[in-house]
């Protein structure tokens, strides 16, 4: 009988023994860890970049480099100003410094430039490119053009959805590093054309030439940070922010000369 009672006051305290051990462990397991702290970084504004003295200098952004999120983000658009803008925009001055070209406009150059000569074809389209590409795009922008442009559309390419689904077609054929353009040839018509690397419309060597008033980078460096290679998805945000008053502005002034 003292066995059987012995027998049940260990079972009891081994019982009580492993309650408690449970119940420490669930008390450790719940002991809030301590907060990681996230790094963010900063960014600059980009008022800030200036390019190096030179004929040409930067155009200036419109907007902050987070104003296009969450269809551009802010890490392409300070990687794209800051650094491959103003590459091309000090490369651009080193090529024609010291020769007749320097005093000539952007437009000028691309028209009278030797295609041999790949620095200046590729430092003078770069500039080019990358200065009317930042300004055909705004915040709270998007939606459809107005006006004589809309008009304009309309009789080339049926309907607005109609020119975007050619426009982004034209972008879906394109391989490696390359532009698309929404051009007014020399009848005054629109066209939708494309070129590769930093080539454009203005050049004498164009299979389509005309003047650019719409510009689609398609270099990596334009989206992939963000889509990478889902090159598609950048197209389809971009036309989220088409800045449509200003590429107007631009078809008026294209039809003036």
């Amino acid at each position: 009988m003292k066995k059987n009672i012995f027998l049940v006051l260990n079972v009891l305290i081994a019982v009580v023994l492993i309650s408690c051990n449970k119940q420490k462990l669930i008390e450790v397991v719940d002991v809030p860890l301590p907060e990681v702290q996230q790094k963010t970084t900063a960014l600059g504004s980009p008022d800030d970049i200036k390019a190096n003295e030179g004929t040409f200098q930067l155009e200036k952004l419109p907007y902050t480099y987070n104003a296009l999120e969450p269809n551009i983000s802010a890490s392409t658009m300070e990687n794209h100003y800051s650094k491959h803008y103003v590459a091309y925009t000090n490369n651009l001055n080193k090529a024609i410094i010291a020769s007749p070209l320097q005093d000539l406009t952007i437009e000028d150059i691309l028209a009278k430039l030797d295609p041999s000569n790949a620095e200046l074809r590729n430092n003078a389209g770069g500039y080019y490119n990358h200065s009317l590409y930042f300004k055909c795009m705004a915040t709270k922008a998007g939606g459809q053009p107005k006006d004589s442009l809309a008009e304009a559309i309309t009789k080339k390419f049926g309907s607005f959805a109609n020119f975007t689904i050619l426009f982004k077609d034209e972008a879906s054929k394109q391989f490696g590093s390359a532009w698309v353009w929404l051009i007014v040839d020399r009848y005054g018509n629109l066209q939708i054309t494309s070129t590769q690397n930093q080539d454009n419309p203005l050049m004498h060597n164009a299979t389509v030439p005309g003047k650019p008033i719409l510009a689609l980078d398609l270099w990596e460096h334009a989206y992939y940070l963000s889509y990478q290679n889902k090159r598609n998805n950048y197209v389809d945000a971009f036309f989220n922010v088409i800045n449509w008053k200003k590429v107007g502005e631009n078809y008026s002034e294209a039809l003036k000369k």
